[in-house]
């Protein structure tokens, strides 16, 4: 039962949140374009603001660790790390897939095929590539993470006779590809710091924690730097 700060930025969303004993107590976020180095701090002092707590309150600090943009994770992490040095309070590493499929598992409880259905969610990677993953009604994953070309077929061989949701910017681009009856497309769905609660929650009540020093974000791939037009 803890006080912590949730903090989301793997993709062109900015989210922020304080969480007391599993619960939402504030919560700001932005879907913009990477503006992360100018919101970050600034919505991490709302959200203290708006739950009446000083930030020396909080009791660990929780940060999406990846897949997702390279620049953005390293916004979060880094921000992350260096509250936790200077308050003194451990590092919590949340998969930002997991969480993503944990929020619309947690929504589709009601459904007549909940018990055999396969989340995935996916993130944009450029082109026709995203990076996915797929979680079962437990939020237990079934296939680990990867970066994938998409294709009309794609999760025909491993999936077969399963219901699929698939959901995140990732998915979004891909929804007049991917086909079959048994494949959902969900829309509207991305990361939020507030899907990180559940799991950051449990991960302190199990003394989960991460080394301060050594943690580094889950790129996945390696960051590219890419030449200016002209340059060789």
């Amino acid at each position: 039962m803890a006080l912590i700060l949730n903090i989301e930025t793997a993709t062109t969303v900015c989210s922020v949140c304080l969480a007391k004993d599993g619960k939402l107590i504030a919560l700001k976020e932005i879907n913009g374009d990477y503006s992360h180095a100018e919101n970050l701090t600034l919505f991490i002092e709302h959200v203290f603001k708006q739950a009446n707590l000083k930030l020396t309150d909080v009791e660990a600090i929780a940060v999406s660790k990846g897949p997702g943009s390279y620049t953005g994770l390293r916004i979060g992490v880094s921000t992350a790390k260096g509250l936790c040095y200077s308050l003194n309070k451990p590092l919590i590493a949340i998969d930002t897939l997991q969480h993503m499929a944990l929020s619309v598992s947690s929504n589709l409880q009601t459904s007549n095929n909940y018990e055999q259905s396969l989340y995935c969610p996916m993130l944009d990677a450029r082109r026709m590539e995203v990076y996915c993953a797929i979680y079962d009604k437990d939020n237990i994953c079934a296939v680990p993470t990867l970066a994938f070309i998409v294709e009309e077929d794609s999760f025909s061989y491993f999936l077969k006779g399963k219901v699929v949701y698939y959901f995140g910017d990732g998915a979004a681009k891909c929804a007049k590809i991917i086909r079959g009856k048994e494949m959902f497309y969900i829309a509207d769905i991305f990361p939020s710091a507030k899907n990180m609660i559940t799991l950051s929650e449990k991960a302190f009540n199990n003394n989960l924690f991460e080394d301060v020093a050594y943690f580094e974000p889950f790129y996945l791939k390696d960051f590219m730097i890419g030449k200016k037009k002209g340059e060789k």
